[in-house]
């Protein structure tokens, strides 16, 4: 009974997987092969619509093969009609093409021609900066930053537009800090709780392009004020096997040497980086003290932050079938941090000091960070379904010392010494999935699913000169641990459609749960353990909405948007430890912050002439609970300051950003960007502030200039006005940076000489009025850099103008337009 059970579950088995089989075969088939007009090369992930002839409704939708090859199968008897179009190209529409019950119909050759008309979305061309500009995203392209060769990826950041990089080396968007940095679409575990140390380290020609959202839709991460910045690695997809030698040599010792490989066949993309990069960033400042007791305390500082860092990326992709790709991929970070920190002091009328002081810093640190990303991929027989999937797992760790040595000129007053040893371990988990349904050319639905969680542990063990004993002793005041742990899940939803030929929306809401927790302790033998904790366990909900107006053709387009946002606290701002690296300006984290809650409101406007690309943009930013260091104390007899983070007040931003590029003539072109903010900060009784109004702008030019054929030239000047702060306002600051380029051996390798910072210029600065004390300081982390770099190419580098086209065609992702 049981072998005749069998028999039949199997004979059923076989029945219904051969019912498709005869299914399928009375299906009709239309195939035909894409090839450009004037070089007869075949044509790639070009988009088809299969359309009924009668009244051109949708069908279903097909992408052409690496080979040309356009296939639509699975088709019922009847005439129909195809539409081809791809960037860069006419579009062309073949009608009547009737196919009968199991035919299989062959197009042919089916030739598309080069049209030279703009894209839908502001394609900003040139030598450099190349950037292509959507509505809601900037796309800036690193191989056309001259300025930036030889240097890290925080002086490809300074010199993107609408970005900003501050004395600290901490990315600016608009004027806010607060902005979520991305790599590769992930929150790297490579830096671990500091992304401006990766940043600093990180070589910019490992870096593909950097992509700016200022204000995502829902099935971006909620977090970031002021958006995302999101920064692509290289990653090369050419078929055959290819790659990219580069070498640079700098003042102050600055070097960088790094190859690229990759090699792609039919079904497997193999691709891998590694860089050296020995970085020594070289630079000074002042901070004058006055305090209300007329005394004064004034110190310069000289300082050298010196990185080797070894960046590498591999990866491969397995193409399973036309439709199916999963790709496994790492990234490792290896880098050793040396500060070096030397303050004079000189103090003026003080109650205990006198005369003049010197306190040295000595910073090492030993950092090792890795990611490993599973991505899968599969598109639909319907043109733009699509499921994406990620799992990726990454962890660091960082382990240090920190000497402070302190020697006064008053023999009466004792020197001190500190001896700090540092650990900090973190680990990043995240998996999400994405799906994208198209009901139709406009109409379109999307969901996805998001689950982040991060792991930190800081520990420190402080040890204090006894100057009886000349001996080093723990100080466990100082000595501590910090845990922290936390993670976000997120749902969100999507949905895109046409409401007329000029008219579309997008709406969207995204659910977050977020929960934080923290454990600090002092531990000390002689006494009981002192623990501090602090938590955030809350849900919110995160609407957008966009509204597009095509004006006049559909390159000219006027768009309105909306998005709720929020700035979760970070490790260091929750961190109760009092940082005593400036002996008199201590700083600590707050364990009950809360997060920012934004309201962020976008009118876009863009405008394409010949020549002349134009979009600007309009914004209002609210935001509540506000996250600033305060000044709290001033110790009346040794005038030391004490700041700590607070959510201080709601404040408001009003912003007008002009972005347009010019191309003077064939060999000349300009880009500009010029952005007006006016900061509103509101007063707090609880914390003694007063009303706070400014208006601040900045701005940046780039010139392009090609002498000839093989030797070019990019000039950048940037400028920033002083901008508001709860406590004070900062000073301004100005830049110029100058490159030079010369292609050699027959264009494969190229020469390049570059200067940043020419007139030493860019120092950050700011006047702080805390009540007891009026503080001014100044400080550039970087002085002029010099840089001699030379790179080559070799293997198979296909320049087409097909594959010039495809690679733009991949790079016009996002919302908007």
């Amino acid at each position: 009974m049981a072998l005749a059970s069998t028999k039949l579950y199997i004979s059923a088995s076989i029945l219904l997987l051969a019912t498709p089989s005869l299914s399928q075969a009375q299906q009709a088939l239309i195939k035909g092969l894409l090839v450009d007009k004037e070089t007869g090369s075949p044509i790639s992930s070009a988009s088809s619509a299969l359309l009924q002839q009668s009244n051109k409704s949708y069908v279903k939708g097909a992408q052409s093969l690496d080979n040309g090859s356009l296939t639509f199968t699975d088709l019922a008897a009847g005439t129909y009609a195809v539409r081809i179009s791809y960037v860069g190209y006419e579009s062309i529409l073949k009608e009547n093409i009737t196919v009968k019950s199991g035919q299989q119909l062959d197009l042919g050759k089916i030739v598309l021609s080069p049209s030279g008309e703009l894209l839908a979305e502001v394609l900003v061309e040139g030598r450099a900066p190349a950037m292509q500009i959507g509505v809601d995203r900037k796309i800036f392209n690193v191989a056309q930053s001259m300025v930036s060769v030889g240097g890290t990826a925080s002086d490809l950041l300074a010199n993107v537009p609408t970005l900003q990089v501050d004395m600290d080396g901490a990315v600016q968007l608009r004027g806010s800090t607060s902005v979520k940095i991305l790599i590769d679409g992930k929150e790297s575990a490579m830096a671990g709780s500091n992304i401006t140390a990766l940043l600093q380290s990180m070589p910019a020609n490992s870096i593909e392009r950097v992509e700016i959202i200022t204000n995502p839709s829902s099935k971006y991460d909620a977090e970031g004020q002021s958006g995302i910045v999101n920064i692509v690695l290289k990653k090369n997809i050419r078929t055959g096997l290819n790659g990219t030698a580069n070498v640079s040599a700098g003042s102050y010792n600055n070097y960088q040497a790094g190859i690229a490989l990759n090699y792609r066949d039919n079904k497997v993309n193999y691709f891998g980086n590694y860089t050296y990069n020995r970085r020594n960033m070289v630079g000074d400042g002042k901070r004058n003290n006055t305090y209300s007791n007329g005394s004064q305390i004034n110190n310069n500082t000289e300082s050298s932050r010196k990185t080797n860092s070894h960046t590498v990326k591999v990866g491969v992709d397995y193409y399973l079938d036309a439709k199916t790709t999963l790709g496994l991929s790492s990234n490792i970070s290896l880098r050793d941090n040396n500060r070096d920190q030397d303050i004079f002091y000189n103090y003026l009328n003080h109650p205990i000091y006198t005369g003049t002081s010197t306190r040295l810093s000595r910073q090492q640190e030993d950092d090792f960070g890795y990611d490993l990303n599973l991505d899968f991929k599969r598109e639909f027989k319907r043109q733009g379904e699509e499921l994406v999937a990620n799992i990726s797992i990454g962890k660091d760790k960082e382990d240090g010392t920190n000497n402070f040595d302190q020697t006064f000129s008053d023999p009466s007053t004792l020197s001190s010494a500190r001896y700090n040893t540092t650990s900090e371990k973190g680990k990043v988990m995240n998996f999400q999935v994405d799906y994208s349904l198209p009901f139709s050319e406009d109409k379109k639905f999307e969901a996805g699913y998001r689950s982040i969680v991060r792991n930190s542990r800081d520990y420190q063990l402080s040890n204090i000169l006894n100057p009886t004993t000349g001996e080093f002793e723990p100080d466990y005041n100082l000595s501590n641990g910090f845990d922290l742990k936390s993670s976000v899940h997120a749902l969100y939803a999507n949905f895109q459609n046409k409401l007329s030929e000029k008219i579309s929306y997008q709406v969207g809401l995204r659910a977050e749960q977020a929960y934080l927790n923290s454990i600090y302790w002092i531990i000390n033998p002689m006494a009981n353990s002192i623990n501090i904790t602090g938590g955030l366990n809350y849900f919110r909900l995160y609407p957008t909405a966009f509204l597009t107006y095509a004006l006049g053709d559909n390159n000219d387009k006027l768009q309105l948007s909306y998005s709720r946002r929020v700035n979760r606290p970070r490790g260091w701002q929750i961190n109760p430890f009092i940082d005593v690296s400036d002996e008199s300006n201590y700083r600590q984290g707050n364990p009950n912050l809360l997060p920012e809650d934004i309201h962020s409101f976008e009118l876009n406007y863009a405008k394409v002439y010949t020549g002349w690309n134009f979009i600007s943009t309009a914004y209002y930013r609210k935001t509540n609970d506000m996250v600033q260091p305060y000044i709290y104390e001033v110790n009346p007899e040794t005038s030391v300051t004490y700041s700590r983070w607070e959510n201080l007040t709601d404040a408001s931003a009003y912003g007008i950003e002009l972005i347009s590029k010019i191309d003077i003539s064939r060999n000349f072109d300009l880009m500009a960007n010029l952005n007006f903010t006016y900061n509103q900060i509101l007063g707090s009784e609880t914390f003694q502030t007063s009303n706070q109004n400014g208006l601040t702008w900045n701005g940046n030019l780039t010139a392009n200039y090609k002498f000839t054929p093989t030797f070019s030239t990019q000039i950048r000047g940037d400028y920033f006005a002083p901008r508001v702060m709860a406590q004070g306002k900062t000073i301004h600051m100005a830049g110029l940076d100058i490159a030079l380029k010369k292609d050699v051996l027959k264009s494969k390798g190229s020469i390049m000489l570059n200067v940043r910072d020419v007139f030493n210029g860019r120092k950050f600065g700011a006047t702080t009025d805390a009540g007891n004390v009026i503080s001014y300081f100044e400080n550039r982390w970087s002085k002029r850099m010099i840089t001699l770099s030379f790179s080559y190419r070799f293997g198979l580098q296909d320049s087409s103008k097909q594959k010039a086209r495809e690679t733009q065609a991949q790079d016009m992702g996002g919302e908007g337009f």
